[in-house]
């Protein structure tokens, strides 16, 4: 199995994950909302989140791990358990950073375990709802970020699930469209964009896709 790349702060990074065998994750409606309450609780310390798509059987996110001045309670947290490990499970080598940048992933399993738990005692299932660990997959030049925020937006339509992604109820997208108050960095991302027009027009065409840049980011897209 490929190593995970581990998550450091001030980065980019597309997360990503599926169901067990290409299986449903959410069943009916109120799991999306369900979903996106514990990814507001145990993902937002720690990071950004700039746009996002709950699909039937998988989801996307492009977030960036905030710099931290200090510990969160949740990577505090995460750390004192790394350091309490017998030498046997960590070795003494491992440094203050490495434990820090290898904590910034816990939130995200505690998120997946914490809903996969739900769903299970829910829906009278068991086994793993996800498949393996999530993917993670860093954004290493930022003019491509306005490429994977249309690409997440879009990502319901590529599979079918509408006719037009516009009309999606699970992503982000409406959100830039929204005066409501929103926990999206959406100043962030219209400026990324040129503003809202430009926002707008580059949702609208696929001739500003960079379909190379896009196979390799959402290689592993369903």
């Amino acid at each position: 199995m490929q190593k995970a790349e581990k998550l450091y702060p001030g980065n980019y990074y597309h997360i990503y994950n599926r169901g067990n065998n290409r299986g449903k994750i959410f069943f009916e409606k109120n799991n999306y909302s369900y979903f996106l309450q514990l990814y507001i609780k145990y993902i937002e310390p720690i990071a950004d989140t700039f746009a996002y798509c709950l699909n039937i059987n998988h989801f996307h996110f492009l977030v960036r791990i905030k710099e931290l001045t200090t510990k969160t309670s949740e990577v505090s947290k995460t750390s004192e358990v790394l350091r309490s490990l017998p030498n046997d499970e960590k070795t003494s080598e491992v440094s203050e950073t490495s434990e820090v940048c290898g904590s910034y992933s816990q939130p995200f399993s505690n998120l997946f375990n914490a809903y996969a738990k739900a769903i299970n005692k829910r829906y009278h299932r068991t086994g793993s709802l996800f498949q393996s660990r999530f993917g993670r997959k860093r954004i290493t030049n930022e003019a491509y970020l306005v490429q994977v925020v249309r690409y997440i937006h879009f990502n319901p339509q590529k599979h079918g699930l509408v006719d037009n992604f516009r009309g999606y109820p699970f992503s982000s997208f409406h959100a830039f469209r929204s005066t409501q108050a929103s926990h999206l960095k959406r100043n962030e991302v219209i400026e990324w964009f040129g503003g809202l027009e430009q926002f707008d027009e580059f949702h609208s065409s696929l001739e500003f896709q960079d379909t190379e840049l896009i196979d390799d980011i959402f290689e592993e897209d369903i």
